[in-house]
């Protein structure tokens, strides 16, 4: 009996995602969903005006809520819900909460996720901010930042494609570790 009880436990183990395999993963950092064709913002665009944007398509609004849904799921909380200021990851946000279901935590705008594809002269500044909150969270509470590609990128050094995730945490050495949601 205790060996069939080992064998169900490590086969839980193993399938269970990978955060829930290395403890030390903080953040899910997630970029924001599928959107309407199109790369950055159009010309003039105004950030606090989502008809200025570029926003999520239908498919990415189910997408988010999907993925919302996947994480309940699996039982996975965020303790805060972050997102960049701009309309596809507010919605993205929105959309992920709402599958989350009705205990989820607000969606908190946070500059620091913000786009610096327009302005890169910010990037460094912002990639320092979000370096130091990664560095001062402790499992096993998790945050969900929802931004966008550039960010994640310069954070990371790895690209993310339209609504996908990945598990991050800081290194001793101030690198980050990055493993993909799976």
């Amino acid at each position: 009996m205790a060996r069939l009880h080992r064998r169900t436990l490590l086969a839980a183990a193993l399938s269970a995602p990978a955060w829930a395999r290395d403890p030390a993963s903080p953040v899910l950092v997630m970029r924001h969903a599928q959107t309407e064709p199109g790369v950055g913002d159009p010309p003039g665009f105004v950030l606090g005006r989502c008809d200025t944007q570029r926003n999520l398509s239908t498919e990415g609004r189910m997408q988010a809520r999907a993925f919302g849904a996947r994480l309940a799921a699996l039982q996975l909380r965020p303790s805060s819900l972050r997102s960049s200021r701009w309309c596809r990851c507010l919605h993205t946000a929105e959309e992920l909460r709402a599958g989350l279901g009705a205990d989820a935590p607000r969606v908190d705008p946070w500059p620091a996720l913000d786009s610096t594809f327009d302005d890169r002269s910010r990037a460094p500044a912002q990639t320092t901010q979000l370096l130091q909150r990664l560095s001062a969270l402790r499992m096993p509470a998790f945050e969900l930042w929802v931004t966008h590609q550039i960010n994640i990128t310069a954070l990371t050094g790895a690209p993310a494609l339209m609504g996908q995730a990945l598990w991050i945490a800081a290194r001793a050495d101030g690198s980050v570790a990055v493993t993909p949601f799976d």
